[in-house]
């Protein structure tokens, strides 16, 4: 078994060659969609620059690609690790992007037409035609 003191020192050493995965994104837990307008709404997320939804152990996630602004584009490190957030604090190196293993998503979409195929498949084929006919019939008695 390897010593408190060898344990850290291997830390650092995987610290040091880190860019910094972990600071650069964010991702929230969002509530299980569990009908249309709920996978509506996770779509209209997809529609949005640097953001997926993954699912993992059955909880749903809206992942934010954004990079922390304190981190540096030097050295990778943090620029406020004294002050750092209580989310940061509590990050293991254990557990960071960077040692630790690839993600086992259950779900992960990427664009919103990922989403659409899978609502598709939810929902049946022809849903999203009964979209478009349904807004086509609105913009005909607007005109009216």
């Amino acid at each position: 078994m390897a010593s408190k003191s060898k344990k850290k020192r291997a830390a650092k050493g995987q610290c040091e060659k880190c860019t910094g995965l972990c600071c650069r994104y964010f991702a929230l837990p969002i509530e299980t969609p569990e009908d249309w307008d709920d996978y509506d709404d996770i779509r209209w997320y997809l529609c949005h620059e640097n953001v997926t939804v993954f699912v993992e152990e059955g909880d749903w996630y809206l992942n934010v690609l954004n990079t922390c602004l304190s981190l540096s584009d030097q050295d990778y490190t943090c620029q406020i690790y004294p002050m750092r957030p209580k989310i940061c604090r509590g990050y293991k190196t254990q557990d960071c992007d960077f040692t630790g293993a690839e993600y086992d998503y259950e779900l992960h979409f990427t664009s919103a037409k990922q989403m659409e195929e899978y609502m598709k498949i939810k929902f049946g084929d022809r849903v999203f035609e009964k979209l478009v006919q349904k807004n086509k019939k609105k913009k005909r008695k607007k005109n009216v």
